[in-house]
């Protein structure tokens, strides 16, 4: 399946330039609406959602940096401004806004579309759906994931809250190795010998709940040098 294409909002009072750059974008394969002045740019992001905002400083009422400074509040989406005020200070003044990049005018309209990439490039993917099992069976053992349950031959098992939390773990992780610090991490305890020692403690536990021989466990398995694996049927 390919990439959704990136969609741009505009927002610049001159026509001229508004023109120019939403034709030259479109031109490299961007989704491109404009906006004349701030008011302009809320109604169109009361209804659109965008991937990037290329916003004027200099505007008649509103500036762009008073905009980023109001977007900040309740949106996420990045802000690159464009300014004939090319000075730190002033580039200071648009970051400490909340703008992701600042271009001071006049530029090449290269630049522009390089600096578009790289910000695009620098956000995160957006999350995918869960594709966790729901179930992890292990023999007679059955461990529900959404429920937290775990259960031997249709009998509850009770599990502690940290047990629940390395089953967690283990199911995100499934037929993976986690070493001992990354458990110790993701449980929200302090690092240290110490603290991989009360794991190991805590995943013998939990093998007493899960293995039919603990001491030789074949789903909640030792991988040397790496940690532990949960490797379910």
């Amino acid at each position: 399946m390919s990439e959704p294409t990136p969609h741009l909002l505009i927002v610049d009072d001159d026509d001229r330039i508004r023109d120019l750059l939403r034709k030259f974008l479109i031109r490299h394969g961007f989704l491109v609406s404009i906006a004349r002045d701030a008011g302009h740019a809320r109604r169109v992001l009361a209804g659109l959602d965008f991937d990037l905002i290329v916003l004027d400083v200099m505007m008649p009422g509103e500036s762009g940096i008073e905009l980023t400074r109001a977007l900040r509040e309740t949106h996420k989406t990045p802000i690159l401004l464009l300014t004939a005020k090319g000075e730190t200070p002033d580039r200071i003044e648009g970051l400490e806004a909340g703008a992701d990049d600042y271009l001071p005018k006049p530029f090449e309209p290269k630049e522009l579309l390089l600096r578009i990439n790289a910000i695009l490039r620098r956000m995160p993917e957006p999350e995918q759906e869960s594709v966790l099992p729901k179930i992890v069976q292990m023999g007679p053992v059955r461990y529900d994931i959404e429920r937290a349950e775990l259960s031997r031959g249709g009998l509850a098992v009770r599990l502690t809250a940290t047990e629940v939390q390395l089953m967690r773990i283990f199911a995100e992780h499934l037929r993976q190795p986690v070493s001992r610090s990354k458990l110790v991490e993701d449980l929200g305890r302090d690092g240290g010998q110490a603290q991989e020692r009360a794991v190991d403690v805590q995943i013998t536990r939990l093998r007493r709940k899960i293995e039919a021989d603990p001491k030789q466990p074949r789903y909640l398995q030792t991988v040397r040098g790496e940690g532990y694996m949960l490797v379910p049927d």
